[in-house]
């Protein structure tokens, strides 16, 4: 085991030992410890098992049942598309094949320069506004094609400023 591995141990065992006595303690466990390195980690799971008196399954379980949490690290920009009736009724699926063959990658993949991971949502909540899209903790709606383009671009583009 090499010294970041230890260092991921190292920070699970201290997220989950603070948590662990609470009720309930699971979900803000696994909510810990993707908020600490963006997923999941593997390495987790056993952890969890050990200090819960659970299994690794039961856990795993838990990771796999909410599309919340995500057992891979995501590109650097997790974009969420709404594919809920009432943003359907707003024409997101032309905006969805739209939204695959401009990143050309398909939802729950990541670009292959980790800019960008693409997920599918089943209601964020701005049904009046559809099609809807989240962009970490911003939601944005009315999209279409070009405003969509214009994001991409500024997701992907750094700004380098010169003192």
């Amino acid at each position: 085991m090499d010294e970041t591995q230890a260092g991921v141990l190292d920070t699970i065992e201290e997220i989950v030992g603070s948590i662990k006595h609470k009720p309930g303690a699971l979900l803000p466990i696994l909510h810990s410890i993707q908020d600490h390195f963006g997923y999941i980690p593997d390495a987790a799971i056993e952890v969890i098992a050990t200090h819960l008196r659970s299994t690794a399954a039961d856990v795993h379980g838990v990771i796999s049942f909410y599309h919340y949490f995500r057992s891979q690290k995501p590109g650097r920009h997790v974009i969420e598309v709404c594919r809920a009736e009432a943003c359907q009724a707003q024409g997101s699926r032309e905006f969805e094949r739209h939204v695959r063959e401009k990143l050309n990658i398909d939802f729950d993949q990541t670009t292959p320069d980790q800019d960008i991971s693409l997920k599918a949502v089943y209601c964020l909540g701005n049904c009046a506004t559809g099609p809807s899209i989240r962009v970490g903790d911003k939601i944005k709606g009315r999209m279409n094609p070009a405003k969509f383009d214009r994001l991409v671009d500024e997701l992907t583009t750094f700004k380098l400023e010169l003192k």
